[in-house]
């Protein structure tokens, strides 16, 4: 069996080739490219999104491979016309937007997402900058580097505020969300959540499930956890705001294009929303001369909540799962796109 591992410098070539040879009981001949992300920015690459542009090195590589295993590699029209042999490719992401799967499945070939991977690292940062707006840790940091020792924020209202106690609203219930939602529950904070795609009976015992119209007046912070389709675009926008309590925080750490983020800066101007956290933005990298730049108590981190080791390493051993189950015959879990029959 001849397999591709497209790794770069996050999710490694080394750790792919570890979790395959350990999950595949079949002898595999291994080859690689490594593409350059993250240390080249991925972008648009023909018809997919957030590639690598490596598309002349995968169709060099791919020649007689039967199953390739990537994260960034751009699998265009153009690479899988010369995949003469390909019956598999894993994306090592929560999905496959590198991919054009509709030509994937045209040619019979499978194409695998390992979501969840991320899940237990994108939580984490979300109760990190919950945490951090919520009590001005980047802001009282910088004071404390510029030899400032305000006693001054112990004033009533200057504090920062607690989760424990405090109703937090999630948009999306998912593997990150439901990760948030159980941290926030040790937190002893209430949580209630808006995901009309949800399983009411799958739903944790404490946690309660409401429409997004009654959710948003009812909790002090709100945190985004929603894909981004054509639904879900801008589904928090200016009246949302609005409808949330005078003094409540914000998090975004799913996609840019769920929020206003105009309407956030207007928020924060005027005191309706007390501190914001975000890691993801409608256009990346933050142009210089965004208003949240220079917007109070906000927490600004460049797309980094599933940056950890774990996350790759993860993202590996989901990966020789998935190739594991497709060569035993097995449906793989994340598939995305079967074979055309």
């Amino acid at each position: 069996m001849k397999v591709l591992t497209a790794g770069d410098h996050f999710v490694l070539n080394p750790l792919l080739a570890d979790a395959l040879r350990a999950r595949v009981d079949a002898p595999l001949e291994l080859s690689e490219v490594t593409l350059p992300w993250p240390l080249t920015p991925f972008g648009r690459v023909a018809e997919v999104d957030e590639a690598s542009d490596a598309e002349d090195a995968l169709i060099a590589a791919l020649p007689g491979v039967e199953v390739a295993v990537t994260q960034m590699g751009p699998f265009t029209e153009r690479v899988l016309e010369a995949a003469d042999a390909l019956k598999l490719i894993v994306c090592c992401r929560g999905g496959p937007v590198n991919i054009n799967t509709a030509a994937a499945a045209e040619r019979g070939i499978a194409v695998v997402a390992t979501p969840g991977r991320n899940a237990v690292a994108a939580a984490e940062h979300t109760i990190a900058l919950l945490l951090a707006a919520m009590r001005a840790i980047p802001r009282t940091h910088a004071g404390v580097l510029a030899g400032e020792w305000r006693s001054d924020l112990y004033a009533f209202e200057e504090c920062g505020r607690e989760l424990g106690g405090a109703a937090v609203g999630l948009v999306g219930y998912g593997a990150i969300g439901r990760r948030v939602a159980r941290v926030l529950h040790a937190f002893d904070a209430r949580v209630l959540v808006a995901d009309p795609y949800a399983d009411p009976a799958a739903m944790d015992p404490f946690v309660e499930q409401v429409p997004l119209a009654e959710l948003l007046p009812r909790v002090g912070a709100l945190s985004l956890h929603a894909r981004l389709t054509a639904d879900t675009r801008g589904l928090i926008g200016a009246a949302e705001i609005a409808a949330l309590p005078r003094g409540a925080v914000l998090v975004n750490t799913a996609r840019g294009g769920l929020l206003d983020y105009g309407a956030v800066t207007g928020a924060l101007a005027s005191g309706h929303l007390a501190a914001a956290g975000f890691d993801v933005f409608p256009e990346e990298p933050l142009a210089a001369d965004s208003p949240l730049r220079s917007s109070p108590n906000v927490v600004l981190t460049p797309h980094l909540a599933g940056a950890t080791r774990q996350t790759a390493e993860r993202a590996a051993a989901l990966a020789a799962g998935a190739v594991a189950d497709f060569l035993a015959g097995r449906t793989p879990e994340g598939l995305v796109a079967p074979p055309a029959s």
